[in-house]
């Protein structure tokens, strides 16, 4: 085991002078024992696995980032024959009774909360009909998609409206050309839509013209403190996989729960208004028995628990570091980690969309 201290060096910014005065890397390349530059062999190399292991903190992902910039910029052959690897600690120890459990990452937590929460588990209609079993476990993994539709898009479209097509009777691509089907579909969903009256927020939902084609597109406007913020719908939208994956959950909600339902999971009940509340109730339920840890970082984690999860070799995961384009991966680089701020800043401004969760 060989600990860093800090980051090291931005090896693609850093001239090969400063690179070699670096005692971070002049440790490391002394360890592995193949040097680099023009004294680089690679049959010096001491060891044939070299794991990367770091947090699951932003500051762990940037070391790993660097470290990685320094293999493939001076050790890429290490990389090519397949001797680097990226830890995989886990992210969550579950422990319920005397039973404990480590769960990789947020998917994981997710999958063993759901089983949880569908153990015993049961919404039951007013009608007198119950969901239990298979059935409810495709409704909920129905809804979970379509959330994560709203989830992924909210930089674009405010959550409350995508949510809120979860439990309206969806459009197809043939409906935008009617104007009644479209005016419905705007009333249905405007009504789904949260206000409030004494922080001045409201939304209203019309259809308008699409200005390109013979169609109807819809248009959402929130107002929150007198200002108004304008969001359109058009034909892109609902011809896409997002909405797709939407209107496939609604088909299943809609009208699926009226007044008078219950939702129950062992012993425990209570009533909902919404396959919202009952999901939520029921992963609430799910997070009642166990303690659930989460670990930011290995030092965390005693000497028994990093044995188990992140060294032994039986039982810990690694992910191993390929190269499967080498211009691509040469200008990844370049991107992310070197001089030019410009290319930088147009890679996080188109990517932005796509992450959840940004640790700053």
């Amino acid at each position: 085991i060989l600990p860093l201290k800090g980051k090291i060096l931005n090896v693609e910014k850093a001239r090969f002078d400063k690179l070699l005065s670096s005692q971070e890397v002049g440790t490391l390349v002394t360890a592995l024992g193949c040097s680099i530059g023009p004294e680089f062999d690679i049959d010096g190399l001491r060891y044939h696995k070299i794991i990367i292991m770091t947090d699951a903190d932003v500051d762990g992902a940037h070391i790993r980032t660097l470290l990685l910039t320094f293999f493939y910029r001076h050790l890429r052959e290490v990389v090519e024959r397949g001797h680097v690897y990226i830890a995989q600690p886990p992210l969550y120890k579950v422990k319920k009774g005397k039973q404990e459990q480590y769960l990789k990452d947020e998917a994981a937590l997710d999958a063993f909360l759901t089983n949880m929460a569908l153990d015993d588990a049961g919404v039951h209609l007013a009608s007198g009909e119950s969901i239990v079993g298979e059935v409810l476990e495709r409704l909920f993994e129905a809804y979970r998609a379509g959330r994560a539709v709203a989830d992924k898009l909210y930089r674009i479209f405010p959550h409350e409206t995508l949510h809120g097509m979860l439990f309206i009777a969806p459009v197809a691509v043939s409906d935008l050309a009617d104007s009644e089907r479209m005016e419905a579909f705007a009333r249905d969903l405007e009504s789904q839509l949260p206000s409030d009256p004494k922080e001045g927020m409201f939304f209203r939902v019309a259809i308008e013209p699409d200005p390109e084609r013979s169609e109807f597109r819809v248009v959402a406007e929130r107002v929150q403190h007198g200002l108004m913020d304008r969001f359109v719908f058009g034909h892109q939208f609902f011809d896409g996989g997002d909405f797709d994956q939407i209107a496939k959950a609604s088909k299943l909600l809609v009208g699926l729960i009226d007044e008078g339902a219950q939702v129950s999971r062992g012993e425990r009940s209570s009533d909902v208004l919404s396959f919202e509340q009952a999901f939520n109730w029921l992963m609430s339920e799910a997070r009642r028995g166990p303690q659930i840890q989460r670990y930011k970082g290995l030092g965390e984690m005693n000497p028994e628990q990093l044995w188990e999860t992140t060294m032994d070799s039986s039982t810990r995961r690694l992910l191993k570091v390929t190269v499967e384009d080498m211009s691509e991966a040469d200008r990844m680089f370049v991107t992310l980690m070197g001089d030019e701020v410009e290319p930088r800043r147009e890679f996080i401004e188109d990517n932005a969309l796509n992450v959840l969760n940004l640790d700053i």
